[in-house]
């Protein structure tokens, strides 16, 4: 099973981080170049503990859903999201945070299984990992830019820390 694990450094408080990258909003603005619209589930937002999102786009020329489920929820330190339905075989998402030296270090691992058996494999090992990857990065990118700048007011809209279920 591939894991991917990638690790941003953002000028921004640990909440604001954590918040923006369960913005709903804010993922859609980061996949612009895949068309990805949430079409059930929590659509916009951001998304707590037990609420699942269904996405649909086009990746790697393919129209596809995904739908996933935020299985674990420790603000603002940790977050996941498990594939409940998709193209993957199996997917699973942990986005953790801490705060160093004024900073917060973002990391994300991105555990996936490809479906076909050894076509999937192949797959992974010559596109699919990749692409993940870069997904990931663009994604990242956005929430730095955001985070540093005043662009986060308009995504979280004052809900930076609100109401999160325990």
């Amino acid at each position: 099973m591939p894991l991917i694990s990638l690790t941003t450094e953002i000028n921004a408080p640990i909440e604001r981080c954590f918040d923006l990258s369960r913005s709903i909003d804010l993922h859609k603005l980061s996949t612009g170049n895949t068309g990805e619209e949430a079409i059930a589930g929590k659509t916009s937002g951001l998304i707590q503990l037990g609420e699942f999102v269904t996405w649909r786009a086009k990746h790697l020329g393919v129209r596809q859903t995904l739908s996933s489920k935020i299985t674990a929820l420790d603000y603002p330190r940790l977050f996941t999201d498990e594939m409940m339905d998709g193209a993957f075989k199996s997917l699973k998402h942990e986005h953790k945070f801490h705060s160093k030296n004024g900073k917060t270090i973002m990391t994300d691992h991105f555990h996936f299984e490809s479906p076909l058996g050894i076509l999937g494999k192949i797959a992974n090992m010559l596109f699919l990992t990749d692409y993940v990857k870069s997904f990931i990065e663009v994604r990242n990118k956005m929430i730095k830019e955001f985070a540093e700048s005043d662009g986060w007011k308009a995504i979280l809209d004052g809900r930076v820390a609100d109401t999160v279920d325990a």
